[in-house]
Order: C-alpha cells, then sequence, then structure tokens
C-alpha cells in the first residue's frame, strides 16, 4: 500500500487545493447568482471565462515551476530549497490576503449596486474603453487592466501560491517515498478538493444571494486573515531557521524548533507540517493555524481584523456622507440618499 499511495502527499495536496477550490466555487456562484445567464449571456460567459483561464494559467505555471523545482531538488542541497521556501510562502500568503480582502469587499457591495455594477462591469470588460486604458496616465491603465481583469487575477494568485506551496511539500516529502505513491495521493488530493469545493457551488444556490454573499464574503475574510498571519509567520520562521543553521521544521514539535523569545504559544501536538498534517493540515490553509504562535502572526492576525473593521466603518460613513465627529451641512445631507448608488470598489474606470 505504501508504494501506491501515501497519506502525508494526499493530505498536502486536499489542503493545498481546498482553498483554491473553495474561492473559485465562490467566484462562480457569485457569478451565476449575479448573471442571468440569458439575458446577459455575453458578459456571463465572458466572466467565467476569466474566473477558468485564472485557474488554467495558474495550474500551468505550478507545473512548470514544480518540474523546475522537483527537478532542481536532487541537483541541489535540500538545505538551500528550504532556505528560501518560507519566504516564498510568506511574500504569496500575504499578496493573496490583499487580493482576497479587496475582492471580499467588492462582493459585500454588489446586492444594493446590480444593475449599475453590470452596466460598468460590461464596458469594463469590453473594448469601448480601451482608449483610456491605453492612452492614460500609468494608475488609468493599472486600474483599467485591474478591473478588466479582476476574475482572472483571484484565482490565477491564489492557485499560484497554494500550487507553489504544496509543490515544495511534495518536494520535501516525496524524497523518503517511493516515486509510485506519488501520482494516485496526489490526484485522490486534488478530487477531493474539487469535490469539496463542488458542494460549495452547489450549495449556494439554494441560498438567497444576500446570504449567501454575507457568509462568503465572511469566510473569505477567514481565510484572508489566515493568510496574513501565516505569511508573517513564514517570515518569522525564515529568520529562526537562519540562527538555528538549516530547517527547524525538521526538528518536529519540541525544543528547538521555535523561537521562544518570540513565542506566545506552543504545543508539541497539532502541528500542521507534520505527516500531511491530517485534520490541523487543514486548519492551516483554511484558518492559518499553527501549532507554535509567534508574536508577529498573533499580532498581524488581529491587526488584519482592525485593519478590516476600520476600513468597513469608512465605507459606511462614506456612503451615509457622515464621518464621525463631523458635522454634515446642508447640501451633503441633502446629498446623502444618492450615495446608495455609489459605484463599487475597482469600479472607477468603467466610467
Amino acid at each position: 500500500m505504501e508504494d501506491l499511495f501515501s497519506l502525508p502527499i494526499f493530505f498536502i495536496t486536499f489542503r493545498e487545493s481546498l482553498e483554491t477550490a473553495i474561492i473559485v466555487s465562490v467566484l462562480l456562484a457569485f457569478i451565476k447568482r449575479t448573471l442571468d445567464p440569458q439575458r446577459d449571456a455575453v458578459l456571463y460567459s465572458t466572466m467565467v471565462r476569466q474566473v477558468w483561464l485564472g485557474t488554467a494559467v495558474g495550474v500551468l505555471v505550478c507545473i512548470l515551476l514544480g518540474a523546475v523545482l522537483i527537478g532542481g531538488v536532487y541537483g541541489l542541497a535540500a538545505d538551500e530549497m528550504g532556505g528560501a521556501e518560507d519566504i516564498w510562502e510568506g511574500l504569496f500568503s500575504l499578496g493573496a490576503s490583499l487580493v482576497i480582502t479587496l475582492m471580499g469587499a467588492v462582493l459585500l457591495r454588489v446586492t444594493k449596486l446590480q444593475d449599475k455594477w453590470h452596466a460598468k462591469l460590461s464596458k469594463a470588460l469590453s473594448s469601448t474603453n480601451e482608449d483610456s486604458g491605453r492612452h492614460g496616465t500609468f494608475m488609468d491603465r493599472f486600474r483599467f487592466l485591474s478591473e478588466k481583469y479582476a476574475l482572472f487575477i483571484l484565482p490565477f494568485i491564489t492557485v499560484l501560491r497554494e500550487g507553489f506551496e504544496g509543490v515544495l511539500f511534495i518536494a520535501g516529502v516525496g524524497i523518503g517515498l517511493p516515486v509510485t505513491s506519488i501520482p494516485l495521493s496526489v490526484l485522490s488530493g486534488l478530487l477531493v478538493g474539487a469535490v469539496v469545493g463542488l458542494v460549495i457551488y452547489k450549495g449556494s444556490n439554494v441560498a438567497p444571494i444576500q446570504y449567501f454573499l454575507v457568509f462568503s464574503t465572511c469566510f473569505l475574510y477567514l481565510v484572508a486573515a489566515g493568510l496574513f498571519s501565516k505569511g508573517v509567520w513564514h517570515l518569522e520562521a525564515h529568520q529562526w531557521n537562519l540562527i538555528v543553521g538549516g530547517d527547524a521544521a525538521e526538528l518536529g514539535s519540541g525544543p528547538g524548533s521555535y523561537d521562544i523569545r518570540r513565542s506566545v504559544w506552543h504545543v508539541n501536538c497539532c502541528n500542521p507540517d507534520l505527516n500531511g498534517g491530517g485534520v490541523w493540515g487543514i486548519f492551516n490553509a483554511v484558518l492559518g493555524w499553527q501549532n507554535s504562535a509567534t508574536v508577529g502572526s498573533v499580532v498581524s492576525y488581529n491587526l488584519y481584523w482592525i485593519a478590516v473593521a476600520l476600513g468597513f466603518a469608512a465605507m459606511a460613513c462614506r456612503e451615509q456622507a457622515r464621518w464621525p465627529f463631523h458635522k454634515a451641512d446642508a447640501g451633503r445631507r441633502g446629498a446623502a440618499p444618492a450615495e446608495a448608488d455609489r459605484e463599487p470598489l475597482l469600479a472607477g474606470g468603467a466610467r
């Protein structure tokens, strides 16, 4: 059995594909519930194509990177590879957290702005706005591209980050395992992750759109908060690896595997990086769980939620045209009802 199937590789693949499947399924369900495939056939197919194209390009890039990295494992020292692993994972985690945070704000505001959003997004995805994208300022071009390919960027970055992380883990674990045990384990993990994403996608169709958007946005922010905390954790882990002169994860979960000077808590069990992680590996992929929390990871997790709360409070004040401790004049009060028509985030270039 060990020659055909590896449980650690299965859990590694499953936990990396789960997050990707969740985000892709949320995007597809959002498009399906927001647009009428019959009435908005062109826009619907364009948005769905962006999601799948972003996913496919991300998978292709991961395959190419995986071939290079796994092939290089046998030519380079494992310690050198491990030294850069935490930096890559930390940077990709922070970047993915930022993208998911911005997309979550867009999803949550759609219920009040569907008609206007449809019209503006149709213009953003069409060629009528190409002139501003080609001849405007750098920020105009950047805004134009971010709007036009917003649904391409999110799955692409998510797949790239998760796939790259999975390739690194599989390369490290697979060295001590028979080569024949890798294909079935990887395919099984991908299949189970895809099934979970399909269940989420199908389940979203029976919920009212308001509840679906709120639930999916809250879930996305839980994922983003975990990614932000995990990104900081990986950067701190890299500093500790430099001090101990190797990969501290190889020491297990006991003394020496973590920096006690920056430790907030540490438990010898529940390690998401050992033997595929099991349930704790899934918690790590979705919620950012670590059995050895650092000051930076805990503080960054709380600061993330404070920043999100302040951001939504600012959005609410802006829509009501009234800021705390600021007395609105009569003109602004009269204009307050019209603020309900304020365009959503990332829609500025579709004017």
